[in-house]
């Protein structure tokens, strides 16, 4: 049987980091019960994306799991399928199809380590940040697969960073939390991932592994200190 989009997108994920332990698809909710959780979430979640969200709870041991896709967005990628070809009129659906899935995978495999501060802003900005290093490695590996000689270009390059770093407007956010949340994820993501160009693949590998197990705090210094070195400078 022909894997869906969603189970190549979470196997990958798993041959990269570990094993979650669970088919994430089982986890997809429909759109009532996304309403119905998006109001116990509070006032500043009615400004996230309603295209597709995530859904976290705690209690006791267990960590329970929803993901939501819109109709529309599931549309548009069953009418134009990212694995028959990346453009202007489906990359913008597939980044967030795959920022989802990979909130829940990060969600899980942090709660199996022993994170349960799942509701603290540090853990929603570790989310955000993994995500948006892991969605640009994936872009990077779609467009690979499209080009014959399987090399990405500088022009590439910069038309996937265009889409997944330059069109955020974290500052439509009214909430001040999430507007500092989502520019600062940014900003450090798109500097992250122009020091992960610099490397081969084998050390890439190595190197994302590390920085999935640092925390929040952690994931910045390092960022930091790759930016004060000259070379990274440069390629910014």
């Amino acid at each position: 049987m022909n894997e869906t989009l969603f189970s190549q997108i979470q196997h990958l994920f798993e041959r990269t980091y570990a094993q979650v332990g669970i088919n994430l698809e089982d986890c997809i909710i429909d759109r009532a019960r996304s309403i119905q959780l998006s109001k116990l979430a509070g006032a500043s979640a009615r400004e996230l994306n309603e295209l597709a969200r995530t859904f976290l709870r705690h209690a006791g041991d267990q960590l329970y799991v929803g993901i939501y896709y819109s109709r529309w967005l599931i549309d548009q990628l069953e009418r134009q399928d990212p694995r028959s070809g990346l453009s202007d009129s489906n990359i913008r659906s597939l980044i967030v199809f795959v920022e989802e899935l990979n909130h829940a995978l990060h969600a899980a495999l942090q709660f199996k380590s022993g994170q349960r501060q799942i509701a603290s802003e540090e853990f929603a900005r570790n989310l955000e940040l993994q995500a948006q290093v892991d969605t640009y490695l994936v872009l990077l590996l779609f467009v690979a697969f499209f080009r014959k000689t399987q090399r990405v270009s500088r022009t590439d390059r910069r038309w996937l960073r265009f889409h997944l770093f330059a069109r955020q407007c974290p500052e439509a956010f009214r909430d001040e939390n999430l507007r500092g949340r989502y520019l600062e994820t940014c900003e450090l993501a798109a500097s992250y991932t122009r020091y992960l160009d610099t490397l081969n693949g084998l050390r890439r590998l190595e190197e994302i592994r590390q920085f999935r197990s640092l925390d929040y705090s952690a994931k910045k210094a390092h960022i930091f200190a790759l930016m004060d070195r000259p070379e990274i400078r440069l390629l910014a």
